[in-house]
């Protein structure tokens, strides 16, 4: 089979196309076809050498999380009613930049009907996080609420969500292209984050009181001015990184002014959790209650232009890998 390799730590150039054995069904495992495979921002990051005081993977490796396809073979003491199952599979001894995986059958979901695997894929980790910090946050009917990054995988998910709740929803993005996807998700307003003065636009549309509840899904500076932009007693979501790190929030201020803040922390679910939260993901998806933005597939010999693509941020909602 062949298998997309991190070679050394640096650009999307790093990411090269290798041949490897096919793996094999241990006990307790599966060995999975691969049709989709998920590419997420971090992986980027850690793929540049970001990160190395939390992510100890070193080259060369392969990356991806989850990937989705059909169970091929089972190993020891699996039922033989898995092969020919649609799943996602969480990667156990090989990333999911692969034509196979293998993996237990705790880290296997099945996709229900009615849910393509490119969208299950696509939902394997927004959904579950999504899910996750919407439900930490007061969002009800009248709810301001402000979405960063509201092109982006999650957030695309996450205003539908504050949609469906019945909350006035203020999305961020950059660039027209982004901002109209921002309002079709179901946006009542649309705000481009590349200009400096931004924030006085979401001040202007909240009155001057700010947002009662803020999702930041991009951190650094543009989280620092959603922080700015929360009304007093109101809520605010830590959960994004891609501007490189997750926004500084002054306790004092925030305690100050009685905000709630959350971080990426309470949405990290056990690993015997976390098959439950992509089962809800999906149950959402089957009912039409969530639709995943998919932006950009790709074939999986080249990641390295997906990766590229994620990083200039050219991709609006989900970059996916296809074999």
């Amino acid at each position: 089979m062949h298998v997309v390799e991190v070679e050394r730590f640096g650009g999307p150039e790093v990411l090269v196309w290798r041949e490897r054995p096919d793996p094999v069904a241990g006990p307790g495992q599966v060995v999975v076809a691969v049709s989709v495979a998920d590419v997420l921002f971090v992986e980027t990051q850690v793929r540049s050498g970001w990160g190395r005081d939390f992510f100890t993977v070193e080259p060369p490796y392969v990356p991806g999380d989850a990937a989705g396809g059909e169970v091929i073979s089972v190993g020891k003491g699996v039922d033989p009613s898995w092969l020919g199952r649609r799943v996602i599979a969480r990667a156990n001894e090989l990333g999911a930049y692969a034509e196979r995986v293998v993996a237990p059958l705790e880290a296997l979901t099945p996709i229900p009907d009615g849910v393509g695997t490119r969208e299950a894929v696509a939902l394997v980790h927004d959904g579950p996080t999504a899910l996750g910090v919407f439900g930490n946050a007061p969002v009800g009917p009248d709810t301001t609420v402000l979405i960063v990054a509201a092109a982006g995988g999650m957030g695309s998910l996450l205003v539908q969500l504050a949609h469906a709740a019945g909350a006035r929803v203020i999305g961020t993005a950059r660039g027209e292209r982004k901002l109209e996807t921002v309002r079709k998700l179901g946006a009542d307003e649309a705000v481009d984050h590349g200009a400096a003065d931004w924030p006085d636009r979401v001040r202007e549309l909240t009155g001057g009181v700010g947002a009662e509840v803020v999702f930041d899904g991009a951190g650094g500076p543009l989280g620092g001015a959603a922080f700015a932009v929360t009304a007093d007693g109101g809520h605010f979501s830590a959960h994004g990184a891609a501007a490189g790190d997750f926004a500084e929030i002054d306790e004092a201020e925030a305690a100050r002014r009685g905000i709630t803040v959350h971080g990426i922390q309470q949405v990290w679910f056990p690993p015997q959790e976390y098959g439950g939260w992509v089962e809800r993901a999906l149950g959402e998806a089957a009912a039409g209650r969530i639709t995943p933005t998919i932006g950009a597939v790709l074939p999986l010999r080249r990641a390295a232009e997906a990766h590229a693509a994620v990083e200039a941020r050219q991709v609006v909602g989900k970059a996916l890998l296809e074999v």
